[in-house]
């Protein structure tokens, strides 16, 4: 049960070949939340399971978090899971293509893997296909009531569903009290990603991140991706911005139609076994 951890700015996942899972075919619920339980497991912010047959690309991807729920798209997971081919020597520094459930990805790695270049698709503002409850309209500036304050937000998916909001400042604490909240409004019928923007000028701005199905996250590649887009969206930045988060820095690109490139770096943390003991805990 080998298992390999990788962080990209503090957000950790582990990856697991399923090759080396014969008896799986997925982790199941109950083993996720343990392996990624930062007291009873290995700790992570999720699992990375791949790489998987396709059709559409060169490799195939499925994300889980870690309350079990799975993920479309992760900008810092598909920077991870790359990383992880690059190591294993699945992959040179020749680009190559990875394949999610929110969509097919183009990967370029520098020599020595340590930063990498996605192509993470196109930002769409679409009510439909974020999804967000109502008619059908590009979801700007709306507004929606949340505790005891009045947020304006900006909806967007890059395969996965974000909502935005921009404020003069922001904090740990805004994301912690505000951000459970907000994900699971039912204004978002699959739940959603949080971030609070802070633009910074014209080629800067800052994130906190509540992340569907981890919670508070050092940083986020998708997120970065689309508070980006919405930024530049809304005229507040142009097409080049560099996204501070707690856990550093991600460069974006915005071309045309929103579509997204996201460079970042990826650490690599440690690889291990998983013992068949961890399984019989229950959290």
């Amino acid at each position: 049960m080998r298992f390999y951890k990788y962080h990209a700015l503090g957000n950790d996942y582990i990856v697991m070949d399923p090759a080396d899972f014969p008896d799986w075919s997925a982790p199941t619920v109950e083993q996720i939340r343990v392996i990624c339980h930062r007291n009873f497991g290995a700790g992570s912010d999720g699992i990375l399971w791949g790489p998987l047959p396709t059709t559409k690309a060169q490799f195939g991807l499925r994300i889980f978090n870690p309350d079990g729920s799975e993920a479309e798209k992760s900008g810092n997971g598909l920077r991870i899971f790359s990383r992880y081919l690059y190591d294993q020597k699945k992959v040179t520094s020749v680009p190559f293509t990875v394949d999610t459930p929110g969509g097919v990805v183009n990967v370029v790695i520098e020599p020595g893997g340590r930063l990498l270049t996605i192509d993470m698709g196109h930002v769409s503002f679409d009510s439909a296909k974020i999804p967000v409850a109502g008619p059908a309209r590009e979801v700007i500036k709306e507004h929606i009531k949340i505790l005891d304050r009045d947020f304006t937000y900006t909806a967007a998916t890059i395969g996965n569903p974000h909502c935005v909001i921009p404020l003069p400042a922001i904090t740990p604490e805004i994301a912690h009290q505000y951000g459970p909240h907000l994900e699971t409004h039912a204004n978002f019928p699959r739940k959603t990603n949080v971030q609070f923007l802070q633009v910074i000028d014209r080629a800067n701005i800052r994130i906190e991140i509540w992340e569907r199905g981890a919670g508070y996250t050092l940083a986020s590649g998708s997120s970065s991706s689309a508070s980006a887009a919405v930024a530049h969206k809304l005229g507040l930045v142009d097409r080049k911005v560099t996204v501070h988060m707690p856990g550093g820095q991600i460069g974006i690109e915005i071309g045309d139609n929103f579509a997204i490139r996201m460079t970042g770096p990826v650490t690599r943390v440690a690889e291990g076994t998983l013992h068949p003991e961890l399984f019989t805990t229950k959290v």
